[in-house]
């Protein structure tokens, strides 16, 4: 079978990284940390970037996204958007993970930060924050660019932390073909995931200056290999080398391992965009509300003083007259209900009797064998109080999240799992309980219906929950 190489994708620079996921202990490398064009390696930070806005509110799935010139006049791969279409945020970012499309990505960009240059320095201060801290990005794509670089070991780290901070999200990068909105698209992988066992991702990349390049996660057992390469010569060969490093990787791998899992760079909310007015394509990037500015202000308005009133405007005047004619009338209804006569509150006079005349009553004695009543108050008896635990509508039950190696990996957990389930798990007790193996991650102060469904929830996102009961 003959293969033709493009001559630029000879020419470019060989690197290669090889990790333990659960550890993030470095298996094999060479030329790791060599600045290098990553391609489309790059919508894995597009789309990291994407996910954390959809995780703290700045932007939603169902959000819709009115596609910019600049997005739809990308060069190929492409989804084929169209300028001024209109297309809901999921399919974006179906389409830039299973694709590679171009122009979803740019389109990405622009929804988050109003525009791409804006939405690349915002990718590159994250990966300083995830400690890639040889990258540098300027578009949101990865098309060859003055200046956007990266490194095997940078690229590693990155498909790491997509593994490990988004997990609801990971499953788009192994889907062989997903529904894009516009039509259904294949996965530029698909062709390694058929071919490699435990394979799930997790992004491809080619352009003449990087080569075939290859970031590939893979499972088995309760091993879990991240390998990369920079400058593959071809498809086939690219996913033939990563393979062999993947094989590498389990040879050298322990068998069991504590997991290590890294820990989420802080997130700094950016400043709200300043959006034209018309221009749907950007969305609210700050906290709160983003105010749409339709044009610079130039003047500072003064509200107007309340009009005098004058005593010959007749239509005051005469409300006047009427006011003081119905004062004058409740005066005078309050003066006749009072008025009244000596004579009815004069007391009536006495009947006219002598002393003489009124018979002498002697009270009757009092019965000699009358009892008394004591004023010492009589003591109560005891009263025994019983009280039971309620098994249903009382707040006495609680859920569990895991057990974990440290008190704030599990403090970290009940933060997580309570931003991410607000509706079932606010006013909860978050409580991190210490046991012989591991510190438990607890929520309690739940009535049994809402711990079960808080439980449920959490549970189809593929989160580990049980239920704790009041004993």
């Amino acid at each position: 079978m003959l293969i033709v190489v493009p001559l630029s994708a000879v020419a470019a620079p060989y690197a290669a990284f090889v990790i333990d996921a659960r550890t993030g202990k470095v298996l094999h490398s060479r030329n790791a940390d060599t600045k290098l064009h990553p391609a489309s390696l790059t919508k894995m930070m597009t789309l990291y970037v994407v996910f954390q806005a959809i995780e703290r509110g700045e932007i939603s799935l169902d959000t819709v996204i009115k596609i910019s010139s600049n997005a739809a006049n990308e060069q190929p791969s492409k989804l084929g958007l169209k300028a001024g279409q209109k297309i809901k945020l999921r399919y974006l970012v179906r389409a830039a993970a299973v694709k590679s499309a171009n122009d979803a990505a740019t389109a990405l960009g622009e929804a988050i930060s109003g525009t791409e240059a804006r939405f690349a320095r915002r990718m590159t201060a994250t990966a300083q924050a995830l400690g890639m801290t040889r990258t540098t990005f300027k578009n949101a794509h990865g098309l060859t660019a003055t200046g956007h670089m990266s490194t095997a070991r940078d690229m590693t780290t990155l498909g790491r932390h997509l593994f490990f901070d988004y997990p609801q999200f990971y499953n788009l990068f192994s889907r062989r073909t997903t529904d894009a909105g516009m039509r259904e698209v294949s996965n530029t992988n698909r062709k390694f995931l058929a071919a490699y066992k435990g394979s799930d991702g997790i992004k491809t990349g080619y352009t003449r200056a990087a080569g075939f390049n290859l970031v590939a996660s893979a499972q088995r057992g309760q091993e879990r290999i991240i390998a990369t390469v920079f400058g593959g010569r071809s498809t086939a060969s690219r996913n033939a080398k990563v393979a062999e490093l993947l094989d590498l990787g389990f040879r050298r791998a322990p068998s069991r391992a504590n997991i290590r899992q890294p820990s989420k760079p802080v997130y700094n909310a950016p400043a709200a965009p300043i959006i034209i007015a018309g221009n749907n394509s950007a969305a609210p990037s700050g906290r709160g509300k983003t105010i749409r500015v339709i044009r610079a202000v130039t003047t500072s308005l003064r509200p107007v003083s309340r009009p005098r009133i004058t005593p010959t405007d007749p239509v005051l005047v005469a409300g006047a007259a009427e006011a003081a004619g119905t004062k004058d009338s409740i005066e005078q209804a309050l003066i006749e209900a009072q008025a009244v006569t000596v004579a009815e509150l004069a007391p009536a006079p006495a009947p006219a009797t002598s002393s003489a005349t009124l018979p002498r009553i002697k009270p009757t004695a009092r019965p000699n064998n009358l009892i008394l009543a004591s004023t010492t108050p009589k003591p109560e008896p005891a009263r025994e109080v019983v009280t039971r635990a309620s098994t249903s509508g009382g707040e006495n039950w609680g859920i569990n999240v895991g057990r974990y190696p440290s008190r704030y990996k599990a403090e970290r957990v009940l933060l997580k799992t309570a931003l991410n389930e607000m509706s079932t798990l606010d006013g909860s007790l978050r409580r991190v309980i210490k046991r012989t193996s591991g510190f438990d991650a607890n929520f309690l102060g739940l009535t049994r219906d809402r711990a079960d469904l808080a439980c449920r929830r959490l549970q189809a996102r593929n989160v580990t929950c049980f239920m704790i009961g009041p004993s």
